[in-house]
């Protein structure tokens, strides 16, 4: 298997149930590179209340390396105030310095400090973290990168170590570094709980359980199916709740980054062209048009089908839509396993969750992020640090 060309080549897994197993994960080739990125302070930023914020500079990490690999499929993961992204050498340059333009403008537009770090796939291997992937079809329009065996954790714990994250972290080495945001979109509404919460959900079995951590995780799978329902219930992202807005303080997050080095007056027109844009888009759903490269009325469903809602990176990661009955369900099932020492999780509670969207070809390639309203991914990561910590 070609090495640059290696994610491209991987077999589809149709079933999320699937990536319990370990014989279809593939080691990630030795020459790739790990890069993540998060924000510092993310935290304290979520409570002053910009987890939009939070949530469009991982977003944004993502897109700029897309946009670099161009057809090169490369596996990534959004993780609310971050990512994790890989790929092989010949790509890596062109990367960074869309890394650092990322890293500039959420200090410049947004007052943020975007960790950028790279760390070698071999360095994570020697230490004894291997990196497996699996590749899930999610849609027609969008595979979903699965990663197994503690490589990527390692890297992460890495470049945010203080003594190691200076010898990990990427760069700036005089170059005027440039990114290219295209495909990048905020234009819904919050999209309120089609039963009343949200819950963020992340579990991390102990890896020391071996074979067995993989059964478990079916068993946790299966367990959470049964409590909340099958797919279309899990789904936080509802046609019926899912709105186009109009409202420019909520546009401005992607005008910000869209025309971040235009003069006001560019701004000013970037704004005013995708409320346009917003507004016929709201039109062509509601009355059902077809074109030719799209049926508007199924729009929505091609946008849910390709949501991001669950996922793995050496964890599980969830945003389920449900009701207080249901999460206490799950929340004491889950904590006794954590009792008996099986798992740590963490959670988070909200009415609503966000959608953050990269939108490549109306009708074909897009991903749509999905988190929690008020903090989603990040306030359930520090409630599973606390529990680690206990």
């Amino acid at each position: 298997m070609n090495s640059e060309n290696f994610y491209s080549q991987l077999p589809l897994l149709d079933n999320f149930l699937k990536i319990t197993d370990v014989g279809n994960f593939f080691d990630v080739p030795d020459d790739w590179y790990i890069i993540v990125t998060d924000i510092r302070g993310s935290t304290k930023a979520i409570e002053a209340g910009k987890y939009k914020e939070v949530n469009l500079l991982g977003a944004c990490s993502i897109v700029a390396v897309l946009n670099v690999a161009g057809k090169t499929e490369i596996p990534f993961v959004f993780g609310g105030d971050g990512a994790s992204l890989l790929m092989g050498p010949s790509l890596l340059p062109a990367a960074q310095k869309a890394l650092l333009a990322t890293q500039q403008l959420a200090k410049t537009e947004f007052d943020m400090d975007l960790r950028v770090g790279l760390v070698p796939v071999k360095v994570v291997v020697a230490a004894n973290y291997p990196v497996k992937i699996a590749k899930f079809k999610v849609s027609e329009n969008y595979n979903q990168a699965v990663f197994i065996g503690g490589g990527l954790t390692r890297a992460t714990e890495l470049i945010k170590d203080p003594a190691a994250g200076n010898i990990y972290s990427i760069k700036n080495n005089g170059v005027s570094p440039t990114a290219d945001f295209s495909g990048l979109e905020c234009r819904w509404q919050d999209i309120p709980s089609k039963y009343g919460e949200i819950v963020t959900l992340l579990v991390m079995v102990r890896s020391d359980l071996g074979q067995q951590s993989h059964q478990f995780y079916r068993k946790i799978f299966k367990k959470i199916n049964y409590i909340y329902g099958k797919e279309n219930s899990l789904n936080p992202i509802d046609s019926k709740n899912l709105k186009l807005t109009l409202n420019s303080t909520k546009l401005i997050q992607e005008t910000l980054v869209r025309a971040s080095s235009a003069t006001w007056l560019d701004r000013q027109l970037y704004l005013s062209k995708i409320q346009l844009e917003t507004a016929l888009g709201s039109l062509l759903m509601n009355l059902k048009v077809k074109t030719e490269e799209l049926d508007w009325g199924v729009y929505k469903d091609i946008a849910i089908a390709a949501t991001d809602y669950r996922k793995f990176d050496d964890m599980l990661r969830m945003v389920i839509s449900g009701n207080e009955w249901r999460r206490k369900k799950l929340t004491g099932y889950l904590e006794r396993n954590y009792r008996e020492g099986k798992l740590v999780y963490g959670l988070h509670v909200s009415d609503r969750a966000l959608m953050t969207c990269l939108v490549f070809e109306r009708g074909g390639r897009q991903v749509h992020f999905v988190d929690g309203a008020d903090g989603g991914y990040a306030l359930a990561a520090k409630d599973m640090k606390q529990r680690m910590k206990e």
